[in-house]
C-alpha cells in the first residue's frame, strides 16, 4: 500500500477522533454548565425568598414598635389627665374624692375671698376655678417632679450597691434588700414595695413595671430593661448593671451641664414674665388712681383681658424654649 495513502488516512483519523473529543468534551461542558446555572438560579431564588422575608420580618418589626410606641404614647396622655396618677406620681396615698373635696373646698374659699373684695361675679369665679383646679394640679406637678428628681440622684449609688453584691457572691433579691434598707427615700420604700411583692410571688419584671407606673423615670426603665434581657439571654449581671451605672451618670452629668447653660435663658425668662405685672403692682401701691380706671372702665377690661392672653401666650412659648428634657 502506498505510505502517503496511509498518511491521509492516520491524519483523517486523528481528526475525527479529536473532533468527536471536542464535541463530547462540548457536551459534557454543557451539561455542567446547565447544571451549574441551574443551581446558581436556585441559589438567587432562595437568596431572593430570604432577602424577601427578612425585609418582610423587618417591616413586621418595624409596624410592632410603632404600634409599641403609640400604646405608651396613648398611656402616657391618658395619665397625663388622670388625678389618681398624679396622686401617685407625687407619692401621696390620697384618694381621689378627697382630692376634688380638699380642691372643691379650696375653690369655694377663693371665690367668696374675691366677692368679699368687690370684685365682679366672673372674675371671681375664674379665681375660684384657677384657685380649685389649677393650684392644687400645679402643687401636684411640683411633688411629682421632686421625687422624680430625688429617686433618679440616689438611683444610679443603688446600682452601683447591687454591682458590688453580686461581684461579692449575693443574690439579687438580697441586694434589692439592702437598697430598701440603706438609700434615702422615695428610693428605700420604693424598693422595698418591691421586694415584698416579689416575697408574694410576683415577678421581678412585673414588680418593675409596677414600681415604673408609681414613678417614670427613664433610669428605672433602663434598670428594667437590662434585668428582663438578662434574664431571657443570661450574661454577667454585674458587667451589665456596671455599664449601665456609669450611663445613669453620664446622663446625669449632662443634665447638670445643660441646666447650667440655660440657667440665663431661665432667669431673663423669669425676669420677662414677672416683670409687666410687678410694675403694674407697683403703681397701684404708689398711685392707686392711676390704673384704678382700667378696672371700672369695660375698655380697660378689655384692654386686661388682651394683655393677659399675649402674657400667656408669651409665657408659654419662653417656656417651650427653655424646658429641656433629659
Amino acid at each position: 500500500m502506498d505510505p502517503f495513502v496511509i498518511l491521509v488516512a492516520g491524519l483523517a483519523f486523528v481528526t475525527l477522533a479529536g473532533v468527536g473529543l471536542a464535541l463530547s468534551g462540548v457536551g459534557a461542558n454543557a451539561g455542567k454548565i446547565s447544571k451549574r446555572a441551574q443551581i446558581i438560579g436556585q441559589r438567587g431564588r432562595i437568596q431572593a425568598q430570604s432577602g424577601r422575608s427578612s425585609t418582610l420580618d423587618a417591616t413586621q418589626r418595624r409596624k410592632q414598635l410603632q404600634r409599641t410606641l403609640q400604646e405608651h404614647e396613648k398611656k402616657r396622655r391618658a395619665a397625663a389627665l388622670d388625678v389618681g396618677v398624679k396622686l401617685r406620681h407625687a407619692g401621696l396615698n390620697t384618694r381621689v374624692q378627697t382630692y376634688w373635696l380638699i380642691s372643691s373646698g379650696l375653690g369655694v374659699v377663693v371665690t367668696t375671698l374675691a366677692l368679699a373684695l368687690h370684685l365682679k361675679l366672673l372674675v371671681a369665679l375664674m379665681m375660684g376655678f384657677v384657685g380649685g383646679v389649677g393650684v392644687p394640679l400645679w402643687f401636684l406637678g411640683v411633688l411629682a417632679k421632686r421625687r422624680r428628681a430625688k429617686f433618679g440622684t440616689a438611683f444610679a449609688d443603688a446600682v452601683d450597691i447591687i454591682v458590688r453584691g453580686l461581684r461579692s457572691g449575693l443574690p439579687l433579691h438580697d441586694c434589692l434588700k439592702v437598697i430598701g434598707k440603706e438609700c434615702p427615700e422615695p428610693l428605700a420604700g420604693e424598693f422595698r414595695r418591691l421586694v415584698e411583692s416579689v416575697g408574694v410571688g410576683v415577678t421581678l419584671e412585673q414588680g418593675l413595671d409596677k414600681m415604673h407606673e408609681r414613678l417614670p423615670t427613664p433610669e428605672l426603665k433602663f434598670f428594667a430593661i437590662v434585668l428582663s434581657i438578662q434574664q431571657k439571654t443570661g450574661g454577667n449581671l454585674g458587667e451589665a448593671l456596671g455599664n449601665l451605672s456609669a450611663v445613669l451618670r453620664g446622663r446625669r452629668l449632662m443634665r447638670e451641664k445643660i441646666k447650667a447653660l440655660s440657667s440665663e435663658a431661665v432667669a431673663s425668662a423669669a425676669v420677662i414674665g414677672c416683670l409687666p405685672p410687678g410694675v403694674g403692682t407697683l403703681i397701684s401701691i404708689t398711685n392707686p388712681r392711676y390704673l384704678q380706671v382700667m378696672f371700672t372702665d369695660p375698655r380697660g377690661h378689655l384692654m386686661l383681658g388682651i394683655a393677659a392672653g399675649v402674657m400667656l401666650f408669651g409665657i408659654v412659648v419662653m417656656r417651650k424654649m427653655i424646658n429641656f428634657k433629659f
